[in-house]
């Protein structure tokens, strides 16, 4: 993967590739950032970077491991992008070794993962869902842990990074590099390294020469202390919305306002907007139109049919809508207290956003975003629709209704 093909984020990139050029890149590198940001396609980037034959002749001390023999794999790369200088500000794309790290099969790039066992007893390793792992990366580059598992049929199992992975990790960075001056390994999740990530310590802190090692995390708090204290920290921001709108406009091919309404939707979460992507020709707006009639004026029969029909959408679909509530409440704020926001929003949403200025004040608004943030979270640990929905049904309505606060607590 190549640096282009990240979405967004060109002051990691740039820093990234400021860091390599003046020697600064720590053996041992955690990059750490939010759902759907594209922290492991950068990490996949960055490999591919170190790896690329015309950006090697440039790093210092790379040039060394220089390979002479012409290769099997493709044309030699082009002796005129090998002189000094600045380095480039991505991977090539056509030398062989690009080739390579483009197919995920470098032989000097490695990968650590998430796993479940095939069968009771099992002992697996990343490498026995090698295949796996490439077409998931094709397919879902953006994809998160629980797109992972269940893609490999984890269904209800705990995927887990093991003492044996720990111990095929060791082994592979022992090994000589094959091509490049540098063995890579990306461990994708070490949220999911117990007390056995231990294991890694020695090699991490004092790794075979030209060893780096590609850390790719969600959650810092969920990284043992002992692995976290050793790696150098790169921070990777969500995604501003002027950049999933562009990715949505150039890789699904949206026009640019409905694009733009996926992004705002999405916070910062380029995995999100591709699946509001999939539910862009719902209505959630007449969806929440019959909800608010049925809560304020049409009574408990409309209450119940009303959440009879959203109890059957799905569990996914049921937290779009919440989502797209929540945005029009937080355009409703903004109308609020920002001059010149109405200009910025689609006219049927800013109609929309001011009828629920009319309806609820800021504490009652504030007060239902709350509420609707704990019914996204109860809804994707399988809680019975329902009753989640009749429940907030009544919320709702003393929130609105009675302007009572009590009840979000």
């Amino acid at each position: 993967m190549l640096f282009k093909d990240v979405i967004g984020q060109q002051d990691v990139k740039s820093h990234l590739v400021r860091m390599v050029g003046q020697n600064r890149l720590s053996h041992a590198l955690l990059m750490l950032g939010p759902e759907g940001a594209g922290v492991l396609p950068m990490a996949l980037a960055l490999a591919q970077y170190m790896t690329c034959e015309r950006v090697r002749e440039r790093i210092p001390g790379a040039q060394a491991h220089k390979v002479e023999a012409p290769s099997l794999f493709g044309p030699s790369p082009d002796p005129n992008a090998a002189s000094s200088g600045e380095l480039p500000g991505d991977a090539c794309g056509i030398c062989p070794s690009c080739q390579k790290a483009g197919q995920l099969i470098h032989p000097d790039i490695h990968f650590s993962y998430p796993v479940i066992p095939k069968k009771a007893g099992d002992k697996p390793v990343s490498g026995d869902y090698a295949s796996a792992w490439r077409d998931f990366i094709r397919q879902t580059p953006y994809g998160n842990a629980y797109d992972w598992l269940q893609s490999i049929g984890a269904e209800n199992k705990q995927g887990n990074i093991t003492a044996q992975e720990c111990g095929d990790i060791i082994r592979k960075l022992n090994l000589k590099s094959f091509e490049s001056p540098f063995k890579i390994l990306v461990l994708w999740m070490p949220e999911y390294l117990g007390n056995e990530g231990n294991k890694l310590l020695k090699i991490i802190e004092e790794p075979p020469a030209g060893t780096l090692f590609i850390l790719v995390a969600e959650q810092e708090t969920l990284i043992l202390p002992t692995v976290l204290s050793r790696t150098q920290l790169i921070k990777v921001p969500p995604l501003s919305v002027a950049e999933i709108t562009e990715g949505l406009v150039d890789r699904a091919g949206l026009d640019s306002p409905k694009a733009r309404l996926i992004a705002s939707i999405s916070e910062g979460n380029f995995r999100e907007a591709l699946l509001q992507l999939q539910h862009a020709e719902d209505d959630w707006q007449s969806l929440l139109r019959e909800w608010l009639n049925a809560v304020l004026k049409n009574g408990p029969v409309a209450q119940v049919k009303w959440v009879e029909a959203v109890s059957k959408l799905g569990r996914e679909k049921q937290k779009q809508f919440l989502r797209y509530f929540n945005h029009l409440l937080e355009m409703a704020i903004r109308l609020d207290c920002m001059e010149g926001m109405a200009a910025q929003l689609p006219e049927a949403e800013k109609d929309f956003a001011l009828r629920l200025n009319k309806i609820a004040g800021r504490e009652q608004q504030e007060a239902i975003l709350q509420l609707l943030d704990e019914a996204a979270y109860f809804i994707e640990r399988n809680a019975n629709a329902k009753m989640l929905f009749h429940a907030l049904s009544l919320k709702l309505y003393h929130i609105i209704a009675n302007k009572s606060l009590i009840l979000t607590n």
